[in-house]
């Protein structure tokens, strides 16, 4: 995307100069970010930079303590990640949050169960496991995911690669806006990378914009349109692969180097 692009599109998600303070420890020093529509932008920076903290203001599990967020130019409030999903904004944690008990359609629908239609669903609350599964497959093969064929084996059967994509699938299902990713190819393999890596440039060709934390500085510039970089709580740059090398970023991460 070109400056002149940028210039004249809105942001979908937008942050203006948060500041976060825990104590005296200064976790964001005005930190300003654009998000725009159809865009992969990598957040990186070094242990301390801030990177967690901004997405946790970003999603609503942490409340900036001053500055503006905006989504598709209406300025918005978080008080918890409820709020920031009814916005369709959705976070996969390094964690997952996935439940290894359950099978792949109760995954995609963890916290959002469908009950069947009438009385049976709404007295009785019988959920609608059958049409749970065949909306899971649907939104599987609208994602573009062939690793995962059958939606009712257990999580805990599939590979670190295969839950990434269950995570990342939920995601995309009920992230109308954005996706946020937390190191999501940290504990994978090089080929389970490649997967997800593939998924991500999937989500961006339908539209949807992908925000990526990443220490694997290969990964970022595979993957990335722009890049953020954060140090000691603010933003030090935002830079493009087309622009900067990965030493280019690594320099200006560790503060060898400005933009």
């Amino acid at each position: 995307m070109t400056a002149a692009e940028t210039a004249t599109r809105q942001p979908i998600l937008e942050a203006r100069n948060l500041v976060k303070t825990f104590g005296r420890v200064v976790g964001l020093d005005g930190v300003s970010l654009k998000l725009y529509p159809g865009e992969v932008l990598a957040i990186i920076g070094d242990n301390g930079a801030g990177k967690s903290t901004l997405i946790k203001c970003l999603t609503g599990a942490e409340v900036p303590d001053s500055g503006e967020l905006l989504v598709s130019g209406q300025p918005v409030h978080f008080k918890r990640p409820q709020d920031a999903r009814a916005h369709g904004i959705e976070t996969v944690y390094q964690n997952l949050a996935v439940s290894p008990a359950l099978d792949v359609a109760s995954n995609l629908f963890l916290g959002r169960e469908e009950r069947v239609p009438g009385p049976i669903g709404s007295v009785l609350r019988v959920l609608d496991t059958k049409g749970m599964r065949r909306k899971a497959r649907e939104e599987l093969t609208r994602l573009g995911i062939s690793t995962l064929q059958d939606v009712t084996v257990p999580v805990e059967n599939l590979s670190g690669g295969q839950r990434q994509a269950v995570a990342v699938a939920r995601a995309a299902a009920f992230g109308s806006k954005v996706v946020v990713l937390d190191e999501p190819t940290a504990a994978l393999g090089v080929r389970e990378s490649n997967q997800v890596l593939q998924l991500v440039r999937d989500l961006r060709d339908r539209g949807l914009p992908v925000i990526l934390i990443s220490h694997n500085m290969p990964h970022v510039f595979d993957v990335a349109d722009r890049i953020h970089v954060q140090r000691l709580g603010k933003c030090a740059a935002t830079i493009t692969p087309q622009t900067h090398s990965m030493t280019d970023a690594v320099a200006i991460m560790t503060g060898a180097a400005a933009a």
